[in-house]
């Protein structure tokens, strides 16, 4: 009677282990993330998207650069001189993200995670009072024995560079961040604090409230972008309103000259006339 007792708890125990890697398994698969850069007719522009329960949750589209510092070995042997890598996004880049109601965040990774860009965003309430999102913390993990892109580099190894305090892209909540301009940001690296330069344009991203699968919600266009609006627009309007003026003045000048014409005409032509009034 003991021994079975023993064999039903190891049997309940057994299940319920199954039961809970089920549900991780379940809970894992639930969340995926696709590269759709293949789509993007830009050829330096990558799309990702993060999907939760076969729905979209979280969508980025952006061309971006890395200017990253690094050591390399003076001809005496001695002193070290820090040159620049160039790096941007490849079309097979791997993506992992997750979803959330407060807080997401996607991470791209490619050359056999060589590199690796961490985006970390967050949903709060403003100063005034608004719900928006924003991004909270940029990091870039890179690999200065990958010989692509380092030669020759002095002491070679996987670095971190972090944003330190970042508040950046703020939107307001239920709508896609837009901007055509370029926009850089400097992390401090783990490599003797050196300044790796993250750039990027084209953008669009929306990491929260997206209604429609594959779908941007209603863009908020960044302060650049309104700008080089306004300077495009601006030529444009008040050539518009000088053109108008003009139209003005000569409606106004004719309107003139036909008043003249018609008051001279009911004036005696004949000076004798005078002398009978």
């Amino acid at each position: 009677m003991e021994r079975l007792r023993f064999s039903t708890l190891d049997s309940a125990g057994v299940i319920l282990c199954l039961f809970g890697i089920l549900v991780r398994f379940t809970v894992t698969a639930e969340q995926e993330g696709e590269n759709l850069s293949g789509l993007s007719t830009n050829p330096d522009k990558d799309i990702f998207v993060v999907r939760e329960n076969g729905t979209t949750c979280l969508m980025v589209e952006f061309a971006v650069r890395f200017t990253v510092p690094f050591d390399v070995l003076a001809l005496n042997g001695i002193d070290l001189i820090t040159e620049n890598a160039y790096l941007s996004l490849p079309r097979g880049a791997d993506i992992e993200g997750k979803c959330g109601s407060q807080d997401a965040h996607i991470h791209i990774s490619w050359n056999d995670n060589a590199y690796t860009l961490r985006i970390y965003f967050v949903k709060e309430t403003s100063g005034k009072g608004d719900d928006v999102w924003k991004i909270n913390k940029v990091q870039f993990v890179y690999d200065t024995s990958e010989k692509t892109h380092f030669l020759n580099t002095y002491n070679p190894g996987k670095h971190t560079a972090s944003s330190h305090h970042l508040s950046a892209l703020e939107t307001p909540a239920g709508r896609s961040y837009v901007c055509e301009a370029k926009q850089t940001l400097t992390l401090i690296s783990s490599d003797h604090q050196k300044g790796v330069t993250v750039a990027i344009s084209d953008v669009q991203i929306q990491p929260f409230d997206i209604n429609s699968d594959f779908i941007f919600s209603e863009a908020y266009k960044c302060i650049t972008d309104q700008r080089e609006q306004l300077e495009e627009t601006l030529p444009l309007i008040l050539g518009f309103i000088l053109g108008l003026i003009i139209v003005i003045t000569l409606s106004v000048y004719h309107f003139h000259l036909k008043l003249t014409a018609a008051t001279q005409s009911q004036l005696p032509c004949d000076r004798s006339m005078y002398k009978n009034m």
